[in-house]
């Protein structure tokens, strides 16, 4: 394959790789440690990522259990997870953190499906936008020595990566979907 083609499956990897990182966020009734993922904790006055702090565990299928290292930091975790938007209330009982997830009415349920197709589309046209740039970049070429053959088959490997993302997103999306609908 074309270094060129290599580097825009590159980039649209990322793309995917950044909306399956954003779905992992997505609370579905059940605890998910990656809920977690962006919250940072006031840790000697430097922004740590929560999972640096201290020990997640799932004890129960709708509760997570946060032990942090140092029990001085009781405090800064549940301010962190107070101030992010989880939207779960920590409480604590002087050594760990739970977090207890209520389960999802069927409205809540019916938001969030509709919030990951959104953000599938953003994924989608974040690959489009790819596959466009790196069109435009083939055309360029056509004013140096190479062949417009050479360009119509860069432009149609191109075009069979796209359609490989876009069908992954679908896919993802999808699975996603059907995840938080699960009751």
């Amino acid at each position: 394959m074309d270094e060129r083609i290599n580097a825009l499956d590159e980039k649209m990897k990322k793309a995917y790789d950044y909306l399956t990182e954003d779905l992992a966020t997505i609370r579905a009734g059940r605890a998910n440690p990656h809920v977690l993922d962006r919250i940072r904790v006031d840790y000697y006055g430097t922004p740590t990522p929560i999972q640096q702090v201290g020990n997640i565990t799932v004890p129960e299928p709708r509760m997570l259990q946060i032990a942090p290292w140092e029990k001085t930091l009781i405090k800064e975790i549940e301010k962190a997870i107070l101030a992010s938007d989880v939207g779960i209330t920590p409480t604590n009982d002087g050594s760990v953190i739970r977090l207890v997830f209520p389960e999802l009415t069927e409205e809540r349920r019916k938001e969030l499906v509709k919030d990951i197709k959104k953000k599938g589309e953003e994924g989608k046209v974040a690959v489009r936008n790819i596959r466009r740039d790196g069109n435009d970049s083939f055309k360029k070429l056509a004013k140096t020595d190479i062949s417009e053959d050479e360009i119509k088959d860069l432009e149609e490997q191109l075009q069979k990566l796209t359609d490989k993302y876009i069908k992954e997103i679908d896919k993802t999306i999808e699975e996603k979907s059907k995840d938080i609908l699960k009751v």
